[in-house]
């Protein structure tokens, strides 16, 4: 419905691909990004669900069953509420673990189970540089793009040969909501590539490797050289 899914969405729509997504909450923006891409000419359909609850990602596949077969899955949802490690809560895990995590793993499930049925296809996981480089003020977010890092590396093994997994691994590519424009430039020029990113630097990641049939288990970083910057 926005931010980087928007621009993944139009980005494969642009290629030729019919489109079924899903939005948490944004019905408005989630029908505007469907007559967006209806005007590439592409059909769209969007379905709205709580993937942190498991009866509503079952719900959601059932949905997507009715509209035919499916050969790609862009695993994408996740939230990145900030906090501090000594005082984070059971709800605050639950509420970045349950969406980043443990939705990915059984989306995944449910799409890899149709996608085999399907003949095969690709699974592409939405990572983050906090995954590989973990942010003190962002922990539990750290912690499950971590994990949704090793959750690719063993769909990868465990689905081969007829389903191909990788992550695309963003840095800044989108300036945090509550970040002024100054800071965000100038975090920019601190990179190697002294510039941020943008979504659809992401959005044209996710489709090499949807399209590059020889590539499994990776996971692509597109952060500006942001891996190199000490912490």
């Amino acid at each position: 419905a926005r931010r980087v899914g928007r621009a993944i969405a139009l980005e494969l729509a642009g290629a030729g691909a019919q489109l079924l997504g899903h939005h948490g909450a944004s019905d408005s923006e989630a029908a505007e990004t469907c007559e967006a891409i209806r005007k590439l000419g592409a059909p769209a359909y969007a379905f709205r669900a709580d993937l942190r609850e498991h009866s509503q990602i079952l719900g959601l596949f059932e949905q997507i069953d009715r509209q035919g077969p499916i050969h790609a899955l862009v695993n994408s949802a996740a939230v990145m509420p900030p906090g501090d490690l000594l005082s984070v809560s059971e709800t605050d895990w639950h509420t970045t673990i349950d969406l980043n995590l443990k939705a990915a793993f059984f989306v995944l499930q449910q799409a890899a189970r149709r996608i085999r049925q399907a003949g095969g296809g690709v699974i592409i996981n939405l990572a983050d540089i906090a995954g590989m480089r973990p942010m003190a003020r962002f922990p539990v977010h750290s912690i499950s793009k971590a994990g949704v890092l090793s959750l690719t590396r063993v769909a990868a093994l465990a689905l081969a040969p007829d389903i191909r997994v990788n992550a695309v691994v963003p840095g800044p590519v989108l300036k945090p909501d509550k970040m002024t424009d100054a800071r965000w430039r100038s975090f920019g020029q601190s990179l190697p590539l002294q510039r941020t990113g943008t979504a659809g630097d992401v959005a044209r990641s996710v489709r090499f490797l949807l399209e590059n049939d020889f590539i499994t288990g990776e996971a692509l970083l597109v952060d500006g050289g942001n891996q190199f910057i000490p912490s």
